[in-house]
Formats: C-alpha cells, structure tokens, sequence
C-alpha cells in the first residue's frame, strides 16, 4: 500500500490531513521519525502560526534536514500553508527576513488587500503542463493565511547537493486584493499548496490523489 508520512513538528493542522489522505486509502502516519519520514513514498509537511517559529520547530527536530535529504534522493515532498512558504528563502514577517529552506527563489511577504487574512474559497489560475491542478483548474480551494510568496522561480541548491535536472517549474497563482501570490508550486518531487487541500472539499481530495500519483 502507498505510504505518507505527515511530518509532525508541532506547526501545522496535522489531523485533517492525516483524515484526508486516510479517506484515500492511503497508508498514512503521523510522526516526527526521520526513518519512517525517509522511507514513506511520499512526505507532507504541513504548517500554520508564524513563518519564523515554523522554521525554528521545523530545524529542532531535523525536519529540515529530513526534507533536503529527500529531495536529494528525488523522494516527493509536499509542502501546505506554511509548510509550503518555509520553502522559500525568506519569510517577511519581522521585517528584516527569516531565513526558509531555499529550494524555491523568492520572499513571502504581507498581502496587499483591505482584509487580512485571506480566509475562504478562491478560484486559482494553473498553467499548462501542472502535474497537482489537473482536472481541478476551475475549481475552488481554501485559503486562510496572511503572507504568502509574491514570486517564484527555482532555487540554486548546488550547497545542498539537490539537483532536480531539466524539470520544469509550474506555478499556479491567486488574486486576492492588490496581490497576486504563488498558490502552487510544483518543480521535480517538490510540490508545495498555500491553500489547504485538505479542507477543500472533493478539489483538495483530487489534487492529493494527483500528488500521490507521481510516487
């Protein structure tokens, strides 16, 4: 049976996803061990709170490392709210930058709109070729953050020895107010949602089950 592990570090509303991927008949555990995270056909790192205290919970218990290691071996990992923006460089939120992962080049700042946070369902705009948003690309998914990555594109990550090949980039994006934010990302066996998969609905079910297809 086809393995997830989703990745429990302390950030992160972890037992809706456990439900959603269950309720695919999927082969799912919820733990910080880094075999069993290694090992599984595919790893979710979920995420909610602060961008900065997320990355702090992330390294303290190497999930970090665990996450890089991997990619390294061309493992699928998918990164939700949170743990989709920790894979960006750096999160704006104090200011002068937290330092994310760096496997996607870019910054998550505020979004620009009259109401903040962006809570609710939101139609997204998917490019040609999107391995997650095919068969969903009009439908609506659930949002509920406050920051998100203005801009994407791949990241350098020669030091950390990840080398995806000649795999393409496709990022899907969102308008809310005066933003529009990277809603998706996919590149190689990253994959990354802003919006929360898990809460939406039969959309969210058929994006895990598209995801859950590349292992």
């Amino acid at each position: 049976m086809t393995s997830v592990v989703v990745f429990d570090y302390g950030f992160g509303n972890v037992r809706s996803m456990v439900r959603a991927l269950a309720n695919l008949d999927i082969d799912v555990t919820l733990t910080s061990d880094h075999r069993q995270a290694l090992e599984a056909d595919g790893l979710v790192v979920p995420g909610v709170g602060a961008f900065a205290a997320c990355m702090e919970g992330l390294r303290s218990v190497g999930g970090d490392m665990v996450i890089k290691d991997r990619l390294r071996a061309g493992h699928p990992v998918l990164g939700v709210c949170v743990g989709e923006q920790i894979m960006f460089e750096r999160g704006m939120e104090h200011g002068d930058g937290e330092p994310g992962l760096g496997l996607i080049r870019g910054d998550v700042e505020l979004l620009d709109a009259d109401v903040v946070p962006h809570m609710g369902w939101d139609t997204v705009e998917a490019p040609e070729g999107s391995v997650l948003m095919k068969g969903v690309e009009h439908e609506r998914f659930y949002f509920v953050h406050s920051f998100a990555a203005m801009g994407a594109a791949p990241a350098d990550m020669s030091t950390d020895q990840i080398d995806f090949g000649g795999a393409e980039e496709h990022v899907t994006w969102c308008t809310y107010g005066r933003s529009r934010f990277v809603a998706a990302y996919e590149r190689g066996p990253l994959f990354a949602t802003q919006f929360h998969p898990e809460k939406s609905a039969e959309a969210g079910a058929q994006l895990l089950r598209n995801w859950i297809a590349t292992f």
